[in-house]
């Protein structure tokens, strides 16, 4: 299924939802309210409520299954604040968040230290659930179907590459009639999962043209800056020349261009949820036992991978959630990781989980006491 823009994002007002569908612990399909027959998905429903932050990467996709779980189940409540990946850290250390979403995984050492101490007889444990493939998008009249090398992206970003006409980008274009628009490069303000997963690309894909390493903090200077995704993604679609790195799903929302990415297959591939799942197929589970933080190849040679993916995460502990919280907790994260939760990713620009890691991402769920 090719990604397309989703019309019921636009009316998502808030992630904050009072969830009010069905009249049991069990869900039915029969019709709603407004005469719908459409069936529902199948969730073990619970009630109570939940307070999250993190990723802006995911907050499209978390604010379709809030909603989706609200249709097919009463009583509950589930926040989501776009804050993040940071942010949203910092808040489940700090025990305000009852999970957090992450566009990385904990970093071993202080915190992942600080983040087991918030689970009573556990450990935070990461849990990939959201492919989201990051765009480069960018604004530039007239061209269409832009290519470019890891090398030449690397080159914009870090301001070697100052204009579209320059000789590498007509390298990567040979077809194409570039103008002498002055390059906008546009990056993330705020501490973010994005901005370090990007960089982890440039770092491995770009060799020696990246020299800045890779951080959730924007490091090369120049350039323009905005908070979050949606910021990111409104100032590419205002400014003429532009060129950032955001989640294809904003880009999908907002209308605009993605390049097409080389690969270590040496192909342009463009970016669509089957070439992003090419390269998610590929990572690497690194984590141990119930942590299944990944480990993504941003040289992967598969045949018509999109190479520049990251994989949110929702942190949780594997043991130690207040009683009150852990059936809802379970219950809203099963629903994420199931096939039908999963199935939704392909209509609002991201991409579903593999099936071997969505296996184990249910079973880490089910463990959680």
């Amino acid at each position: 299924m090719k990604l397309k823009r989703h019309g019921i994002l636009a009316a998502v007002a808030a992630a904050t939802l009072a969830l009010a569908a069905c009249g049991s612990d069990n869900t039915s399909n029969t019709p709603g309210a407004g005469g719908s027959s459409a069936a529902k998905p199948t969730i073990d429903c619970k009630t109570g409520s939940l307070t999250a932050q993190g990723s802006t990467a995911q907050k499209n996709a978390m604010d379709e299954w809030v909603k989706a779980y609200g249709q097919a189940c009463s009583g509950a409540q589930i926040n989501y604040q776009g804050t993040g990946s940071g942010a949203g850290i910092q808040a489940f250390t700090a025990n305000t968040a009852d999970f957090a979403g992450s566009d990385s995984a904990l970093k071993a050492g202080d915190e992942q230290t600080k983040a087991d101490a918030r689970c009573t007889g556990g450990k935070a444990i990461n849990l990939p659930m959201v492919t989201g493939p990051i765009a480069v998008a960018y604004n530039l009249t007239g061209v269409k179907d832009l290519q470019l090398k890891p090398g030449t992206i690397a080159k914009i970003f870090s301001g070697a590459i100052k204009t579209w006409d320059d000789a590498a980008i007509k390298a990567d274009n040979p077809s194409a009639t570039l103008p002498s628009t002055p390059i906008a490069p546009i990056h993330r303000s705020d501490s973010s999962g994005t901005t370090e997963n990007f960089t982890k690309y440039l770092t491995a894909a770009g060799a020696t043209d990246w020299t800045l390493g890779s951080d959730k903090v924007w490091k090369a200077t120049g350039g323009q800056a905005a908070k979050g995704s949606d910021g990111v993604s409104a100032l590419v679609k205002q400014t003429a020349g532009a060129i950032s790195y955001v989640e294809y799903s904003f880009v999908q929302t907002n209308s605009l261009s993605a390049a097409k990415i080389y690969n270590g297959a040496g192909e342009y591939v463009a970016l669509d949820d089957k070439s992003a799942g090419k390269a998610v197929a590929g990572a690497q589970v690194v984590g141990t036992g119930d942590d299944l933080s990944l480990k993504i190849d941003y040289n992967t040679k598969a045949a018509g991978a999109y190479p520049v993916v990251l994989v949110t995460y929702e942190i949780v502990c594997s043991k130690g959630t207040p009683a009150d919280k852990l059936p809802l907790l379970k219950s809203f994260l099963g629903f994420l990781a199931s096939k039908d939760g999963q199935a939704k990713l392909s209509q609002i620009g991201y991409a579903p989980l593999p099936d071997t890691i969505q296996t184990k991402v249910t079973a880490s769920i089910n463990n959680m006491a």
